[in-house]
């Protein structure tokens, strides 16, 4: 058998195992031959990748389905389940990957110097995605439920956008510094195009040289800026969004009074997409584990005028929602304890469990 990403899945190739969701429901029994159909419901409940048969397996008699039930939207459905199912997430996941499509063309013409710079067009890149009236919390509903998918540079760009411009209006920003901040997120990212592929793409640990080479993409982004009649600001989001307000950053070093204050936001919500999407070696984080990372380790990293303000944001976005504990126990976030917003309060059944009094054990995922 071969593990194979769902992207890559084919219709007639055969299941090599029994493929389950998140929740231990089975999707697809083992032997089955995939439709374009089968292959939709795979990313539907977020599966990353399956085992394939390949000639040769022992395996049973194929299973041909054929037909499939609906998902129930009852109580036993997750949270995601039902956002995926709902119209407004179907319409908004077409949107993005034709968005994403378009977008990709857009990014390597500007690293070649083939194309024009044309910010009115990059904008709508953003503005044609997320209808006016879409709320921030919306909006994160629809990226936590795209995470599927492992793009490493063309999606991000346009998920750092997104977020860029969230926490932008939740400090409050006029239009002007909003618009910095978009453009900033889509082009962040554009010197990872000088970078060999297969170091993006590498499912294991970076060498130390191969490490250097991705951190060179900073500066090699800032040329490319460089040739193009935009905002001082926006080349310094490209040049500095790994710096770190400590000076353990790269590629200058540079402490807090020396950054860029919207550096300094693409610099969160760059670490925040990266750990909550999907890699080749890992599914998504949960964003309550990302909240507890940033905790420990962010806030000496990071403007504490801005990260305190996104993470109390993303932990409230995230209220009401059903989640698994470490303990195998599912319940509903019900509050937030603003000191430790990692640890929430949660109600299982009848039981409050205080995560910020329970050290051992956390939140594993939603449900």
């Amino acid at each position: 058998m071969k593990r194979v990403r769902i992207a890559d899945l084919k219709p007639g190739m055969r299941t090599g195992e029994d493929v389950y969701s998140y929740n231990n429901q089975m999707i697809l029994p083992k032997d089955t031959i995939l439709t374009d159909k089968m292959i939709t419901r795979l990313e539907f409940y977020s599966v990353l990748a399956i085992r394939i048969a390949e000639d040769g397996d022992v395996i049973g008699e194929p299973v041909v389905l054929d037909s499939e039930p609906e998902i129930p939207l009852t109580n036993d459905v997750s949270y995601s389940e039902k956002i995926k199912a709902g119209k407004e997430f179907q319409i908004f996941e077409k949107q993005y990957l034709k968005t994403t499509e378009e977008f990709e063309k857009k990014l390597n013409k500007l690293a070649s110097g083939e194309g024009a710079l044309d910010v009115p067009a990059l904008m709508n890149t953003i503005t044609e995605l997320v209808p006016p009236d879409m709320s921030p919390a919306s909006i994160l509903n629809m990226l936590h439920n795209m995470r599927q998918y492992d793009d490493f540079t063309y999606m991000h760009c346009i998920n750092v956008s997104l977020l860029n411009n969230i926490l932008g209006r939740w400090l409050g920003l006029n239009d002007h510094d909003l618009e910095i901040l978009t453009l900033g997120g889509l082009l962040h990212d554009i010197g990872k195009l000088t970078v060999p592929d297969d170091i993006i793409r590498k499912p294991s640990k970076l060498s130390p040289v191969e490490y250097n080479i991705i951190k060179t993409h900073t500066v090699q982004g800032y040329k490319i800026m460089q040739r193009y009649d935009i905002d001082e600001n926006v080349k310094d989001i490209v040049l500095m969004h790994h710096e770190r307000c400590d000076g353990s950053g790269y590629p200058l070093n540079l402490t807090a009074d020396r950054i860029s204050p919207y550096a300094k936001i693409t610099a969160i919500t760059d670490v925040y997409d990266a750990m909550t999407a999907a890699r080749i070696y890992r599914g998504p984080l949960c964003p309550f584990k990302v909240i507890n990372i940033f905790e420990n380790e962010g806030y000496q990293k990071y403007d504490s005028r801005f990260i305190l303000t996104f993470l109390e944001h993303i932990a409230e976005s995230y209220m009401n929602n059903r989640v698994r504990l470490s303990n195998g126990k599912e319940g509903d976030v019900v509050f937030m304890n603003k000191n430790s917003l990692s640890k929430p309060l949660v109600q299982c059944g009848n039981e409050f469990i205080d995560l910020s009094r329970e050290t051992d054990i956390y939140i594993e995922t939603f449900v």
